[in-house]
């Protein structure tokens, strides 16, 4: 089985060294392609405006000068010699992609571009407990439990134009309560935070933090999940075509 890895904290992330050591477990075909540079929130951006540098570090392993989803373009049509992947795996990212995280994540948006190919593609992301933590953020969840929620998805028989996201909860692997089914969630805009702050030469300057989630009766989000302790695991589809809306659009233009 021939496996791209990539992801969307660039090519010398901790998060994608786990994931290599995930997909070792199952494949010695592994070919790497990230971007050069640390990408988060790139979302499914393409470069359209400069043109592209490719690095080679070695015989498998890339860095190109761009976003996740230039990346896996890239990889599929320039890098990877001989068949194409059988399956992508992008992450594992330093953070959650839960609820509208995915319609941001380059991490989600590199898996999305693999979908779009036709390839099995799954999005990995680690998330961690508080603010702060830069390159300290654990992976224990991640690089305990990567193979046994992967490998159930080999065989699996993935829908057409669909890929796999996955958050491994922000605790020791041994407390991980198991791994549970979930559709995406939603977070409370009203309480988006923005943080002002003033620079060193006195400019104010604004950064995004994240707001609560809506609960759900039952916990049945993503977000919820999550914080109760489980490695989730949402099926996401490419095609965003609300179909109740067709018909009645159509009244609205007859």
């Amino acid at each position: 089985m021939r496996i791209l890895l990539t992801n969307d904290d660039g090519i010398n992330a901790t998060g994608l060294k786990v994931l290599e050591k995930i997909a070792r477990t199952l494949s010695d075909d592994i070919w790497i392609v990230a971007p050069m540079e640390e990408q988060s929130g790139a979302g499914h951006s393409l470069t359209l405006t400069r043109p592209l540098r490719i690095r080679r570090h070695d015989e498998r392993r890339f860095s190109v000068s761009g976003t996740p989803t230039d990346a896996v373009l890239m990889a599929l049509g320039q890098i990877i010699e001989g068949p194409k992947p059988d399956l992508v795996l992008s992450g594992v990212n330093r953070g959650a992609n839960l609820a509208e995280d995915v319609t941001y994540s380059g991490t989600v948006s590199a898996a999305m571009e693999g979908a779009l190919a036709g390839l099995r593609s799954v999005a990995l992301s680690q998330v961690y407990a508080r603010d702060g933590t830069g390159e300290q953020v654990p992976f224990d969840a991640a690089e305990s439990w990567g193979e046994k929620v992967l490998a159930p998805l080999l065989d699996w028989e993935m829908p057409h134009r669909t890929l796999i996201n996955i958050n491994f909860p922000p605790i020791a692997a041994e407390v991980v309560k198991g791994v549970k089914i979930v559709r995406q969630g939603f977070r409370d805009y009203g309480r988006m935070k923005i943080v002002e702050g003033t620079d060193p030469r006195g400019f104010p300057y604004y950064w995004f933090g994240l707001g609560g989630s809506v609960q759900t009766a039952g916990h049945t989000t993503d977000v919820e999940a999550v914080a109760d302790g489980y490695i989730t695991v949402t099926p996401l589809q490419l095609d965003l075509t609300h179909d109740p809306s067709l018909a009645a659009l159509e009244a609205v233009y007859s």
